[in-house]
């Protein structure tokens, strides 16, 4: 097993941060104001599609703050988030970024109910912060992705509280779209692109040039450069209708035509095909270890209300994480292999969504993990870890950049109810490693920062 916890040196940071200037900024953190913060935040409902309200409070405080805010995005409802400061000497560039939508029932009741059970749906965390009595902050939206965002936030006030300007330009954004949905047969459109008009755009249309970044979410505190992929394949199955008080119903189910009947060994099939995808798909390098799953995530066959002969397609919808070296085509042929296999009628595979996962080069990205290191041995007296695998066996959007050559990682607070210490805790890591990659700027020009095309006004 790969030695987590040896696999960055802080010898490596771009800048050495001093404990007197480490003292600063710490006692620059209000954590009374950075949960106060999160709180209001993550208490603003913002799921994927609807994530306006959640975006102009973090532009309306970081224009509060002094960090230049802009509005960046492929639809003025969902628009990026774009604020910064440094950018007064020579010095790398960071952006930060994290998601303003969050994992949640999409709030209408109908296609709910397909998915969910009621009892599940009453969960107050879907849409609800607070702080319990046990002193952890609950609520899915914290957890997922505006408690690392307003860390994130906070880190910046921090710095400037403490009279510190990054010498290069430090970017902090808030983007939407990173959870989903995807556009997938008649969900089609801009309506429903999700990672496509977040971090994605950013990059590309957002005034940003980036050295390094960060994708700030949970991680309970380790690091890792590596990202999954995944793609959906629509395994369509054919057979025939046969008007239902004609039916010679057979004895045998796999001699019916209805291609509903023969879902359970094909279902089997591709249980068996998944768990040696991911037997055989783990990889383990110094910046994370991946391990793709695979599960069906739907299967739609029929018309409920037009039910007088059965029907000839039943389609599954199977959901294939791919880790950063793997090709969506790897996994259709083997899917298609299952398939053969099978006495079913008819069949074909079509790859709905594919997104390929990626890693930063282990050199490349050396002194960013040199940085997050250091940062983390000065907040908390200890290295920082490799993050646990479930973290470099998802998308997170520090694959946008390692896809474009932009060394990334993914670090910050714990995933599941954090403490307020541990959102401190978080912050300071952030601001801290700010410091160390961008290096110290001339404190007379606070809130110079880097000029941009853009201005400080947006069409929306």
């Amino acid at each position: 097993m790969f030695n987590k916890t040896a696999f960055a040196d802080p010898a490596d940071a771009p800048y050495t941060v001093s404990q007197e200037e480490c003292a600063a900024i710490e006692a620059a953190i209000d954590q009374d104001e950075l949960v106060s913060l999160a709180l209001e935040l993550g208490n603003i409902h913002s799921v994927s599609r609807y994530e306006a309200e959640a975006a102009q409070y973090v532009y309306d405080w970081m224009g509060r703050e002094g960090f230049s805010p802009r509005k960046v995005g492929a639809t003025p409802e969902r628009p990026n988030i774009i604020g910064q400061l440094g950018g007064t000497a020579p010095g790398a560039n960071l952006l930060f970024t994290a998601h303003l939508d969050t994992e949640s029932p999409s709030g209408d009741p109908q296609q709910d109910s397909y998915r969910y059970r009621q009892s599940t749906l009453n969960d107050r965390e879907w849409k609800e912060c607070w702080l319990d009595e046990e002193g952890r902050l609950r609520g899915y939206p914290i957890s997922n992705d505006r408690g690392p965002m307003a860390c994130t936030l906070m880190a910046a006030k921090a710095l400037r509280k403490a009279g510190i300007e990054p010498a290069g330009t430090a970017w902090i954004t808030a983007c939407p779209g990173e959870i989903g949905p995807e556009p997938i047969e008649e969900f089609e459109g801009i309506d429903y692109l999700g990672k496509d008009i977040g971090a994605h755009y950013l990059f590309h249309h957002g005034g940003v040039a980036p050295d390094y970044a960060i994708a700030a979410e949970g991680t309970d505190f380790g690091m890792t450069w590596m990202g999954a992929g995944y793609a959906v394949f629509r395994i369509r199955l054919f057979g025939t209708g046969m008007f239902t008080p004609i039916l010679d119903i057979p004895e045998k189910v796999s001699d019916h035509g209805n291609p509903i009947y023969r879902l359970g060994p094909v279902i089997e099939a591709l249980h068996e095909w998944g768990r040696d995808w991911a037997a055989n798909g783990v990889i383990e390098g110094r910046g994370g270890r991946s391990e793709p799953k695979m599960q069906i995530a739907s299967i739609r066959a029929g018309v409920p209300q037009d039910f007088g002969a059965g029907t000839e397609v039943c389609a599954l919808y199977v959901e294939v994480a791919l880790n950063p070296r793997q090709k969506a085509a790897d996994a259709q042929h083997g899917l298609s292999a299952v398939m053969r296999k099978m006495d079913v009628a008819g069949f074909d595979i079509m790859p709905v969504v594919v997104r390929h996962g990626f890693e930063a080069d282990d050199q490349a990205v050396s002194p960013l993990a040199g940085a997050v290191d250091a940062a983390t041995r000065l907040a908390r007296q200890a290295p920082v870890e490799r993050a646990h695998p479930v973290y470099s066996s998802m998308w997170r959007d520090h694959n946008v950049f390692n896809m474009h050559r932009i060394p990334a990682v993914t670090t910050g607070m714990p995933r599941w109810r954090p403490t307020p210490a541990d959102m401190v805790s978080s912050t300071l890591i952030y601001a801290l490693t700010m410091l160390s990659v961008c290096g110290k700027g001339d404190a007379s020009q606070l809130g110079g920062g880097s000029s941009s095309v853009y201005g400080d006004e947006t069409p929306f």
